[in-house]
């Protein structure tokens, strides 16, 4: 990557604090810099912007960091993770003080829960801060019109983004478009505006940016492909939004204040379209490069046509650019959450069906060493092909390279880059799937809600199929993994899961009904695509589907990949004289020392249980059957979807409506109050 990521932020943190602080603003020094001799080319707009990068296109994170990184670590907050013992919250109580800064000044680990926004005001400013210094900039003619333009359309974007994160999370929100002076309290604690209102500024901000920033900056710099994107991921969001969370509560201050919610679902989804259709008709991406490698190069970016904005990591350039996430897909760190069977059985097979309509011979056998044969090439991509240390059988070894995962069981020494916290394989922030996937949906609710443009099957070709014929690399042919069939919008899978008993619970269905057959397959492709990218949690927020976050909903949550755990254990002499066998060693191929996945011991007589297939319905579908726990002697038996340990599911509170929203925690609330102001707390949240 160019310079951004090795530059701290430092400067944009001195630089944010001096421009806050009027009584520094007082005062010029002639040998540093600060607010009054800073803004003179546009060297120092660009480092006042790239400071802030790592902030928005977290790739992996920094070090232990785990701020919007992929969910291998300390994870998502969705229906795709599963760990052992009790099922973690999303947030039970509003909570006393502004904890959603515990991690970083301006974010935290809670945005691992809904992959959105803190209430913080401090990028907003920053933003609207670097727009009035562009504008005196220009007017005094240090800054050329082009440069003018790109810059702000720069600063809205970022803006446009930071705001679209906010209301994620907390829906209405004070909207600020101007830097607010420190003795300004009607503005310092405003009201909230209506969401929607917000939102049509983001619009404004997302569709100016898209006008004016250069299509070309230098590679991985904000351009018209990154506005793109990303804006059409914020409008998508936000449409859908307002279609499977029409009647909820807090949506009232919107129908209050006059604004017509169908109408803006409407808008937004058509800025989704035209914001990624920009980015499709005038760049020329395309799908050429295996799945594995866009997520485990090392140190540089790889030659890919469909990386849009790649972030790099290379301790030689920044001795702080290294991370952690690596470390836990390189088959030597245990996985304290993983994959679910929730998960594997929404894993399209390769011939485009899913698993109970599947003609692809095993397509009903959920062994990992079938499965990545017979399902979609991002399942071999993406998991261990054997059960493995996780709290579910199931690993995820998606986000390191194929050679890194070896070194979990060749008895080499592990390079430094795919151990601890000195990972260096860089991370696609921005690709170029989101942008189609982002268009296709974007898309097909506008034909399925509003009486938009059918989509055509050259709309599936430009999208889902274009996604489907990414090369597979030499590892994957190996096993027999084959490219999965295009998407025929002549003959849609008619998967059941689409009417279930769990989506019948969902927010969603109560409030639309069953997904239709296309959205449910675009729904499918971006599960695929996006596994622990914390694409997903807001994916399950804005279809309605939070309450699949409840076991009591969705069984399937608490339960874990197949495992064959009496052909995976391990069993020592004195191991087998416990249990009265003889000594055992594994049948896994890819173990260290014979040390399988390796449960059934005396140890564990009681607590570890699978769940075995005891038939199939009509439709193809599997019936599960009773849990049968390891009593130190049922080894013949031990052949199931593994149970993780002490399993637990989460409060019924968790998957309430009230939580689709963030509350607004009490020192926010007491802040307002302190000045004589009030700001109301969301629908639920209320003490």
């Amino acid at each position: 990557m160019k310079h951004f990521i090795s530059i701290t932020l430092t400067l944009a943190a001195c630089m944010l604090a001096t421009v806050s602080c009027d009584d520094f603003l007082d005062r010029e020094s002639k040998t540093t810099m600060n607010d009054n001799n800073y803004w003179t080319n546009e060297n120092n707009i660009r480092l006042f912007v790239n400071g802030t990068y790592g902030s928005y296109f977290n790739g992996y994170s920094d070090n232990w960091s785990s701020v919007y990184a992929p969910g291998v670590f300390k994870g998502e907050y969705s229906d795709d993770r599963t760990t052992s013992g009790a099922q973690p919250n999303i947030l039970l109580s509003v909570p006393k003080d502004n904890w959603y800064k515990a991690e970083d000044p301006n974010r935290g680990y809670w945005l691992a829960r809904r992959g959105a926004g803190p209430w913080n005001f401090a990028y907003i400013r920053k933003w609207n801060l670097l727009l009035e210094r562009l504008e005196t900039m220009h007017n005094s003619k240090t800054l050329s019109d082009e440069a003018y333009k790109h810059w702000s359309g720069v600063a809205r974007f970022f803006r446009g983004w930071e705001y679209s994160r906010f209301v994620e999370s907390f829906g209405d929100v004070p909207y600020q478009d101007h830097t607010i002076s420190s003795d300004d309290f009607d503005a310092q604690y405003a009201p909230r505006n209506p969401r929607a209102e917000v939102m049509t500024h983001v619009e404004e901000d997302f569709l100016y940016a898209l006008q004016n920033v250069r299509d070309n900056d230098g590679n991985d710099y904000v351009n018209k492909a990154v506005v793109g994107t990303i804006g059409a991921r914020c409008m998508l969001f936000e449409g859908t939004w307002y279609i499977y969370h029409k009647n909820d509560e807090a949506m009232k201050t919107n129908t209050a204040a006059g604004l017509d919610i169908d109408a803006k679902a409407k808008e937004f989804l058509q800025a989704a379209v035209t914001l990624s259709s920009y980015v499709m008709n005038n760049y020329k991406f395309t799908f050429n490069t295996d799945f594995r490698t866009l997520f485990g190069s090392l140190y540089t970016r790889p030659a890919s046509g469909e990386i849009i904005l790649y972030r790099s990591y290379h301790k030689d350039v920044n001795s702080s650019s290294q991370h952690c996430i690596a470390s836990y897909s390189n088959g030597n760190e245990s996985q304290a959450a993983s994959g679910n069977l929730s998960t594997i059985e929404a894993w399209i097979c390769n011939d485009g069906q899913p698993y109970n309509s599947s003609t692809v011979a095993d397509a009903k056998s959920f062994r990992l060493q079938d499965m990545v044969k017979t399902r979609d090439p991002r399942f071999e991509a993406t998991f261990w092909d054997e059960p493995k240390n996780s709290q579910t059988g199931l690993y995820c070894e998606k986000f390191i390279n194929r050679e890194g995962v070896t070194y979990s069981y060749n008895g080499a020494t592990r390079p430094t880059w795919s151990a601890s916290c000195t990972n260096e394989n860089g991370y696609p922030c921005v690709r170029y799937s989101e942008t189609v996937l982002n268009w296709i949906e974007a898309k097909a609710e506008l034909a399925d809600k509003f009486g938009g443009a059918a989509i055509t099957q050259d709309d599936l070709d430009k999208s889902i199929n274009a996604i489907r014929k990414r090369p597979l690399d030499a590892v994957a042919k190996a096993k027999g993994v084959k490219q999965t069939a295009p998407l025929m919008l002549a003959s849609l899978p008619d998967d059941p899961a689409r009417n279930s008993e769990a989506q019948k619970k969902t927010l969603g269905y109560k409030t639309r009904g069953e997904v239709p057959q296309l959205l449910w397959e675009i729904r499918r492709e971006r599960r695929m695509e996006f596994f622990l990218e914390q694409q997903r949690p807001l994916d399950i927020r804005r279809w309605g589907q939070l309450e699949l976050m409840l076991g009591a909903n969705n069984p399937e949550l608490l339960i874990g990949g197949w495992t064959e755990l009496d052909l995976a254990a391990t069993l020592s002499a004195t191991q087998a004289a416990d249990l009265g066998r003889t000594e055992q060693k594994t049948n896994l191929k890819k173990t260290l020392n014979d040390q399988g996945f390796n449960l059934l011991t005396k140890a564990n007589i009681g607590k570890v249980a699978v769940i075995p297939i005891a038939g199939y319905n009509a439709d193809g579908t599997i019936i599960l059957g009773d849990k049968i726990t390891f009593d130190g002697t049922n080894f013949d038996k031990m052949r199931g979807f593994y149970v993780p340990v002490n399993i637990k599911d989460r409060s019924e509170q968790d998957v309430d409506v009230r939580n689709y929203l963030e509350p607004i925690c009490t020192d926010i609330i007491n802040q307002y109050a302190s000045k004589q102001y009030v700001i109301v707390q969301n629908p639920g949240w209320e003490q």
